[in-house]
């Protein structure tokens, strides 16, 4: 499928350049525009600041400024199957962790004349220079040490935390187990920018357009930051869970994010046994509770810092305003409480190389306000999180929020109808089904998203449709029926009201399953089966996680 040139598109979208800051030259868009893509790990729903948060982002929230912000931009739940989504624009339930029978962006945009660069978290099987990325740096599992993600000490630092023996990453062809840079000032948040950095120099000259995929494994656990980037949160969440949770839901009714008319702020939500209330704990565990938040921000605002510099290199040369960027994240906020690894020092300063924390439920509910659940359930904190797009000289900066349902299956598409690109490309996967996003391009330009089929979700027990105003959701055996026009934070379950809608959209679901795993539903997620699709599918083994 061969979509429109760009040449039509740029006729019909251009507009007067909106610069993101004053460039020191005007910039020269080539005939195909840049596209930049940052993906962030387990940030929840009101974590920027353009979206309610305290979490200082001023270089996303200027770029949702002069760009567009999505409301209710949706994920797979977890991170692993969301990012197959976004690099092939197909369900994960039609691939697996090889990215079997499809095309990645990579392969249908060098065919289109584009550089193709990776930096940062893969959280699958292959590297991704065999797949049609010209460089790659980075992890290729799921979580890491951000100061070091091997097993042994840096010169001059004390051994790190670690799973098993380290990390295996991957620089362009190489691949390297237990890595470990021997940089004392490694953070992988920075690596991960210096190396785009060095290439956007190196390819500066070469008058292609690039892709640029940029997978910050921030702020995913175990939260570690820069010192000085945890003392400016000093005391910021002493307050605790809810109220810091009114505050960002009281923001986002000002932003115009929320009608609290139809998005009520429901109760706190808790896991047994993982979490308390905060008038429940000890003095001495609030201040541990306030000192994990205060490291999770500080890694937010990290990556917004790095965005700050890749912004200001693009802006030196010449490339900001016919650069395409979208910022999302892979899934909610995230309330696991994983098993400890090795070597940790309880004398350690919270947030150093040396120390485990993750943040749980509590501060995962704030994190996603006012949406109920998190990472790896089918309610709206665990599938719903913003998107950012920004592009001065193919998009009008948009004041409020866009509402229309979009998935990280758009993206490919999106990306391909600006970049006059051919699917698959250069893809050797046989067979590869079509796609099942949607362009983003028309919410570009204010106009409506020409989407005919409903949205599908499924991860372990979690599923869910997304159709119209109507979605029904379940983390078990049971559906529930939601109507988002009025109750988007789902607090009035309608099932019992209008059984018929339930069934056939739970036939849809049904043939949905069908159609993408070739097997009919048996009540067992993938994890469970022994063949989940044609070709034996192959699953990450789960986090551990305290119920």
């Amino acid at each position: 499928m061969k979509h429109r040139s760009f040449a039509l598109l740029w006729a019909a979208l251009l507009v007067s350049p909106v610069p993101l800051m004053p460039a020191a030259e005007p910039a020269t868009p080539t005939t195909k525009p840049n596209i930049l893509i940052i993906l962030v790990d387990d940030m929840g729903y009101s974590d920027l600041g353009c979206f309610g948060s305290e979490i200082q982002t001023p270089n996303i929230d200027r770029l949702a400024t002069g760009g567009l912000k999505f409301a209710e931009m949706y994920n797979t739940a977890k991170c692993f199957p969301s990012r197959a989504s976004l690099l092939t624009g197909v369900y994960f339930q039609r691939t697996d962790q090889d990215f079997s029978h499809t095309a990645t962006l990579a392969e249908v945009l060098e065919p289109a004349g584009y550089t193709t660069l990776w930096s940062g978290k893969h959280h699958a099987t292959f590297n991704p220079v065999t797949r049609g990325f010209d460089r790659y740096y980075g992890m290729l599992g799921g979580c890491e040490n951000h100061f070091n993600p091997g097993s042994k000490a840096i010169a001059g630092q004390p051994v790190p935390t670690h799973k098993g023996n380290g990390n295996r990453w991957a620089l362009d062809g190489k691949e390297v187990d237990n890595f470990i840079s021997q940089d004392p000032n490694f953070y992988d948040t920075d690596a991960f920018t210096d190396r785009a950095l060095q290439w956007l120099d190196e390819y500066q000259t070469t008058n292609k357009p690039f892709l640029l995929y940029m997978a910050y494994t921030a702020p995913h656990w175990p939260l570690q930051a820069w010192p000085e980037d945890i003392a400016k949160y000093k005391g910021v969440y002493d307050g605790g869970y809810e109220t810091v949770r009114k505050a960002r839901y009281e923001r986002q009714i000002k932003l115009g994010l929320v009608d609290p008319k139809t998005s009520p702020l429901p109760p706190m939500e808790y896991q047994k046994k993982a979490s308390k209330k905060w008038d429940d704990l000890s003095a001495e565990d609030r201040k541990q509770e306030a000192m994990k938040m205060e490291v999770f921000a500080a890694m937010l605002d990290r990556v917004d810092q790095n965005i700050g510099r890749l912004l200001k290199r693009l802006e030196e040369q010449g490339k900001l305003d016919n650069t395409l960027v979208l910022f999302l994240s892979d899934n909610g906020a995230c309330a696991e409480t994983p098993a400890a690894w090795d070597n940790i020092d309880p004398n350690a300063p919270m947030g150093s190389v040396a120390t485990f924390i993750d943040y749980g439920p509590g501060w995962a509910a704030v994190g996603n306000t006012p949406l109920r659940k998190w990472k790896t359930e089918s309610f709206e904190g665990g599938i719903c999180t913003p998107l950012v797009a920004h592009w001065p000289a193919g998009m009008k900066p948009q004041s409020g929020y866009n509402r229309e349902p979009a998935h990280v299956i758009d993206i490919m598409p999106t990306v391909l109808d600006i970049a006059g690109a051919i699917y698959p490309g250069a893809s050797q996967q046989t067979p590869i089904p079509p796609m099942d996003g949607v362009s983003l391009v028309p919410a570009f330009n204010g106009q409506k998203i020409a989407r005919s089929k409903p949205i599908f979700f499924q991860f372990n027990q979690g599923s869910a449709v997304r159709d119209g105003k109507w979605k029904i959701v379940r983390n078990g055996p049971t559906w529930e029926l939601y109507d988002l026009a009025v109750d988007r934070t789902e607090t009035q379950n309608l099932a019992a009201e209008r059984p018929e809608l339930v069934q056939q959209m739970e036939a849809a679901w049904l043939a949905w399953w069908k159609d993408c795993t070739g097997n009919d539903w048996t009540g067992k997620s993938p994890k469970e089966l022994k063949d989940g699709k044609p070709g034996k599918r192959k699953e990450f083994k789960e986090e551990t996680r305290a119920e």
